[in-house]
Formats: structure tokens, sequence, C-alpha cells
């Protein structure tokens, strides 16, 4: 299990990093180059600016199992095809039950202002939104390490089976 950040406009970059380090899973945090991050803790790839090109990249590093940090809908959709985990800004957790919708309302709003309307933007972030992110991705994590861990113990076992190995259990 790794944590993948889509950080290009990320409010919780940090509070995902240190979530990382404690757990002590790997960080990789995914931007473009008109952003600047570096990390003591997390892996910054930087790729060139062009029109989702973090995006894209993030998901092709992607594994299952992986949890990707996004507030972009398309994104997190094509996380959930490759049965990584996602979660929002506000700890939001991306399911097949809710993406749907949110693409929906996503596409919904893009014709508004492609036609010249205007919608209001997000609020001012508040501390309790990064509270419930950290909460949200404390437990997203604490729920799936286990099934992580079980899957690795079975590919180790399958990986000496194959090999002819001697195991010990």
């Amino acid at each position: 299990m790794r944590i993948l950040i889509d950080a290009d406009g990320c409010p919780v970059t940090n509070i995902a990093v240190s979530i990382s380090k404690s757990h002590g899973l790997e960080c990789i945090i995914v931007c473009d180059s008109s952003h600047i991050f570096s990390s003591d803790y997390a892996q910054v790839i930087t790729v060139d600016k062009g029109a989702d090109s973090a995006d894209m990249k993030l998901v092709n590093i992607a594994l299952k199992g992986d949890i990707a940090v996004t507030q972009d809908y398309g994104l997190a959709a094509m996380c959930l095809a490759r049965n990584v985990l996602a979660l929002d800004q506000n700890g939001r957790i991306y399911d097949n039950s809710n993406i749907d919708a949110l693409l929906l309302s996503r596409h919904t709003a893009k014709k508004i202002r492609r036609s010249g309307g205007r919608l209001k933007g997000p609020p001012k972030r508040t501390k309790q939104q990064d509270e419930d992110f950290r909460v949200a991705l404390t437990k997203l994590i604490e729920d799936n390490i286990n099934l992580c861990k079980i899957c690795t113990k079975y590919i180790e076992f399958h990986r000496k089976l194959c090999y002819n190995q001697t195991i010990v259990l």
C-alpha cells in the first residue's frame, strides 16, 4: 500500500505525507512543472505541464491497494477502475456508489461554464476539513493495511511454492 497524492492544487499534501510517514507507508507526490514540491519523506514526481499530465502519471503508477488523494473526479474514477482506493481533500471516499453522480455534476458544471454561466467557488478551507481528511485517511489505511499484508504474504508464499523453495510459516 502506497499513498499517491495528486498535488496540483491539493491543500492536504503535508497532512497526507505526515500520515504516510507515521504508518511507514511509501508516499508519492505527483505534480506538474508549474508546482514546486519537496519532501524529506515522500518521493516527488514532476511531469511536464499539460492537461491532465499529472493525473495520467498518477494513474499509470497506481497499483491495486494503493490510496490516491485527489479532488479530481475523473482521476478518482480511473483509480477506482484500477482497484485503487481514493478520497478527496475533505475525507470523502470515492466509490462505485458515488462516482457516477460526481462525474455527472462535473459535466453539468462544465456545460454551464461553457455557456457563459458562473458557479460559486468553494468556501475558505477550515481546520475541521483538515481534521476530517486526517481521520478519513487514517481509517482508510487502518481498514485496508491488513488486507495488503495478507496479499503480500500470499504472493511470497506463491513465489516460494513456484520456485520450490523451503517454506517456513
